[in-house]
């Protein structure tokens, strides 16, 4: 039974009053909102962290590139070390044959000749070969004897091509079509 005012009224307890409800009500809004600012702190601390790894990722990024064009050919001068010394050697010599001389010279561009086709360098010498546009510069036409008309004749300047990309076209002298 409950207990009834003066005026007739059940008397309510403390707890079911309509000002205790809102008070209730406050709280639980107030920690909501604070548990949601914390949330909010936490994504704003984590998307500032994760904007500095990736911009610590891309100055990293960045001298590595940097790095790497710095010492691409690193591979390639050292290769070319050898050479280097046999030609200084061949110059250090007093006093030798033009066929000694002569043949220094020449194991010295077979030695260069090796380091460039280890790094993909590759000559174009057409002698005898069909005239080629995309690797070859017509210089002039001439009658010969002896060679198809297109064919190559002559070369005045040797062609390089790098891993498939043409560096330099040969310069050719090609036979004439009757």
């Amino acid at each position: 039974m409950t207990a009834s005012t003066p005026s007739g009224e059940p008397n309510q307890t403390p707890e079911s009053t309509p000002n205790t409800e809102a008070v209730d009500a406050g709280a639980t809004l107030a920690a909501q909102i604070e548990a949601l600012q914390a949330e909010l702190t936490q994504l704003r601390e984590d998307t500032l962290r994760e904007r500095a790894e990736l911009e610590n990722q891309r100055k990293r990024m960045a001298r590595e590139v940097d790095m790497a064009r710095k010492f691409a050919n690193e591979r390639l001068l050292a290769e070319l070390l050898p050479v280097i010394d046999s030609l200084e050697a061949g110059l250090a010599v007093q006093g030798d044959t033009a066929a000694h001389l002569r043949e220094g010279m020449e194991l010295t561009l077979r030695q260069l000749l090796k380091v460039a086709s280890d790094n993909g360098l590759v000559m174009v010498d057409p002698v005898g070969q069909p005239f080629d546009p995309e690797r070859h510069q017509a210089m002039s036409m001439v009658d010969a004897a002896g060679h198809a008309p297109g064919d190559v004749v002559q070369v005045y300047q040797k062609g390089w091509v790098l891993n498939e990309r043409l560096l330099r076209p040969a310069l050719v002298v090609v036979a004439k079509h009757d």
